[in-house]
This record gives structure tokens, sequence and C-alpha cells, in this order.
């Protein structure tokens, strides 16, 4: 299965003069864990995700001061359509995040999170030795 699969095409797109309790509103209005942040004097587009919005809560600084152009994820990898699941599944693991911006022809395409690929890798029947084996899943903690 490729990226183009499994993304999600609908993307919340947020500015970086919005505040972080705006963004977090939005993002949990749409249930997804990520915006895609367009800056018109950026070279690119950006992310945001829970994880940088709960590093700047949990730090104590107040998110309705707090704007998003302060606490974008660095290091950004791009996911082309045409990428297998399992290239993107390796960036992820490598790159230590959750959500990939797609881009197709320079523009952003779509967003795919590993709860994406999970879904895609469900459906298509991906099995493990463990669910072979009748195993459970693991008690929830």
């Amino acid at each position: 299965m490729r990226v183009r699969d499994g993304m999600s095409a609908t993307v919340l797109t947020v500015g970086p003069g919005h505040t972080l309790r705006s963004c977090a509103t939005q993002m949990a209005e749409r249930n997804v864990g990520a915006a895609v942040v367009h800056d018109p004097d950026a070279p690119g587009p950006g992310i945001i995700t829970e994880r940088d919005i709960l590093r700047s809560v949990g730090a104590g600084e107040d998110p309705d001061k707090e704007f998003v152009a302060g606490h974008l994820t660095s290091k950004l990898v791009f996911a082309t359509p045409e990428w297998s699941l399992e290239e993107a599944a390796a960036a992820m693991a490598h790159g230590g995040f959750r959500h990939l911006i797609v881009i197709d022809n320079g523009e952003v395409a779509g967003v795919l999170s590993v709860r994406d690929i999970i879904r895609c890798w469900s459906q298509d029947g991906a099995t493990s030795v463990m669910s072979e084996q009748g195993s459970s899943p693991p008690p929830a903690a």
C-alpha cells in the first residue's frame, strides 16, 4: 500500500499567529493530532502536533498567549503519495514523530499519521505471529 491510500486528504491548516488554545480547539473538534502551518513568509509548510502543545502547557506556558509560530515541530520530513506505507513508518520510527505532511507537485496533498498506517494495515489483513497464535492484546495501562 502507498501513502496516498492511507493519508487524510482533508488537512487542518492554521497560521503562525494562531494561539495554541485556538489550534488545540480546532484539532480537538476535528479529532486530529496535527495541523499544517501555512506561513506565507516561510519557505514551506510547517506542522504543529498535540505533543508540541502538550510540551508548552506542561512547561507552564499560557496557551492563550503562546502562538503556533513558537512551537512548530523542527526537522520536518515530507512524504510523497508514492511512498510505501513501510517507508513512511520507517521514517516516523527513525525520526520519532507520528505525522508526515504529504507533498505532491510542491503542494500539501495530505497528512499521514501512525493511526492511518495502522488502520490501513489492519484493513489489509496484516497479521503478526502473536495474532496467529491466538494471543490476546496486552492489558490496558
